[in-house]
């Protein structure tokens, strides 16, 4: 059985700028609770060839510059090149072709309130940062000025577009628990599920977002701009212990990722030594 427009009611739309904090808060709920996590950036250069098939001429000349040529452009060209809105379509027609469970958590920046009222969910909701939070997120991140600028165009975007809508938001500053105060706005949502069956189904939705992350680098990789380095390319992965209470990460190289493995677990040697004992089944 898959999502059709008339039972779109088994997702939640987590938005929010760069940096405040959607991708922590998503891993977090949908670990507790046994629930998919689609993260929008995942699908980054699928959505990119989906563009470039259809010819937007934003992608097009994105894909016509070199990185360096790219990062040099005024900011509005950079903003125009995101794609944030014309990835919206593309976002929707992904989580329609999820399965119905267990719940879908949607987290990403280019999921606008459009978005949300296209294809209406169990629940939205937008993380704004306070500008102080955002400068000092930003500013962990060590960002280049064109990637800088484009991040906080983003983010001047996203608090225009939630504020003239009249999305539902939580103002997140230095000492918000952001994933305790998503989880408390979102309580009856993440009770009623449907969750996972147990947790082998639990470490197979781990597995199938860390595979997602793999599709990430390999389109990355796949762009006749791309520097080799797929072989030695490393990213954070999720523990894949299935565990409810784990909130572990994994660092491994891509070329070693399989999809048919057991999974990536925090220790080496496949036990689950350090984890906490697991407290929901």
């Amino acid at each position: 059985m898959r999502r059709t427009a008339a039972r779109m009611t088994d997702v939640l739309w987590l938005g929010g700028p760069p940096g405040v904090g959607k991708s922590t808060v998503a891993e977090r709920l949908a670990r507790r609770y046994g629930l998919r996590r689609y993260h929008a950036d995942t699908r980054t250069w699928a959505h990119r060839d989906r563009a470039l098939a259809a010819r937007v001429p934003a992608a097009l000349r994105f894909e016509r510059l070199s990185p360096a040529e790219r990062w040099a452009a005024p900011v509005d060209e950079l903003y125009a090149m995101a794609l944030h809105h014309e990835r919206g379509p593309m976002v929707a027609d992904d989580v329609r072709s999820l399965p119905p469970t267990p719940l879908t958590i949607a987290e990403g920046t280019v999921i606008t309130p459009r978005l949300a009222d296209a294809l209406p969910g169990r629940a939205a909701l937008w993380l704004l940062p306070t500008p102080e939070l955002l400068e000092e997120r930003l500013a962990e991140r060590e960002l280049a000025p064109g990637p800088l600028a484009l991040y906080r165009r983003l983010a001047e975007v996203v608090e225009d577009e939630v504020r003239a809508s009249g999305a539902p938001f939580l103002r997140i500053d230095g000492g918000t628990d952001t994933v305790r105060a998503v989880e408390e706005r979102w309580a009856p949502h993440l009770a009623a599920g449907p969750h996972a069956a147990g947790r082998e189904e639990r470490r197979a939705l781990l597995r199938e977002a860390n595979a997602a992350v793999v599709a990430q680098y390999d389109g990355f990789f796949a762009r006749p701009w791309a520097p080799d380095g797929r072989d030695t390319a490393e990213a954070d992965f999720s523990c894949a212990c299935g565990d409810t209470t784990c909130t572990d990460r994994v660092r491994r190289r891509i070329a070693a990722f399989d999809p048919e493995e057991a999974g990536w677990e925090a220790t080496a040697d496949g036990q689950r030594r350090g984890h906490r004992q697991e407290k929901r089944t």
